[in-house]
């Protein structure tokens, strides 16, 4: 089992000092690429699809697109960020000559990547403000919502980085399970247009859970089953965090 302490804050901190050398482009980064897509479909679709569920496609794909960019920062910070750190950089190395354990620098890892989620999914909700998406209250439970996603899918992305023998390995993951994540959870198009089989696979995915809960949010709505999504978004981080663990164990034991 896990044996954790608060010496992965240390640790935490060491990432968030590096990250600040380079805050400026990392945020334009994690920003523009979700902005975009929200923009221009959201205006260009919006356009030929004036609602979708009730509302209009824009404040539609927003709900979308706040899930989609915390669930891409996460991802990517926990894979090459967190394989350089590992394997490149040799940072993981230098960390375990000091009283730290492995446990609290994969912890470490986890909660930086989803802190980057964090950022990315409060720009984007900045954004949707500023726009004048939305502006109820209910709205600023899509931030510890953007944690928690954070949270899910930095614990998986790293079982992907303790099996990754180099940095193409994690075109697969992109490839096969983040794009096709994207087209069947909800984020441009509502799942019930999807067949049935789809559909079933789409309950599983965590994404469907996370955009589940923030497009009632963004709508000034209570979202319906949301300690059921919620809860299926913590066994994920949890069951990922454990995995993840023990592949890093065996990795850096050989």
């Amino acid at each position: 089992m896990p044996r954790l302490s608060l010496r992965f804050v240390p640790i935490w901190r060491r990432h968030f000092l590096v990250w600040k050398k380079v805050a400026a482009t990392s945020i334009l980064g994690h920003l523009a690429d979700p902005v975009i897509y929200m923009l221009g479909l959201g205006y260009g679709l919006g356009s030929l699809l004036p609602q979708m569920e009730g509302t209009s496609y824009l404040l539609f794909l927003a709900g979308g697109t706040v899930c989609y960019s915390t669930m891409n920062s996460a991802s990517f910070e926990a894979l090459y960020s967190g394989f350089s750190r590992m394997h490149e950089q040799r940072t993981w190395d230098a960390i375990l000559n000091t009283p730290v354990t492995l446990d609290d620098v994969v912890l470490a890892e986890m909660l930086w990547s989803a802190s980057k989620s964090l950022m990315a999914g409060v720009a984007v909700l900045l954004v949707i403000w500023l726009l004048g998406l939305s502006h109820t209250p209910l709205s600023l439970w899509t931030i510890p919502l953007a944690l928690l996603v954070g949270l899910c899918f930095a614990s998986i992305g790293l079982i992907m980085t303790a099996l990754a023998p180099s940095y193409d390995f994690f075109m697969y993951y992109f490839t096969l399970v983040i794009t096709p994540m994207m087209l069947l959870c909800g984020v441009f198009f509502p799942v019930t247009q999807l067949p049935p089989v789809l559909q079933t696979a789409s309950a599983i995915l965590p994404l469907s859970h996370a955009v589940d809960i923030a497009r009632p949010l963004l709508n000034d709505a209570l979202p319906p089953h949301a300690v059921q999504h919620v809860a299926v978004l913590l066994v994920y981080t949890m069951a990922g965090f454990y995995v993840s663990l023990v592949l890093f164990r065996r990795r850096l034991s050989r």
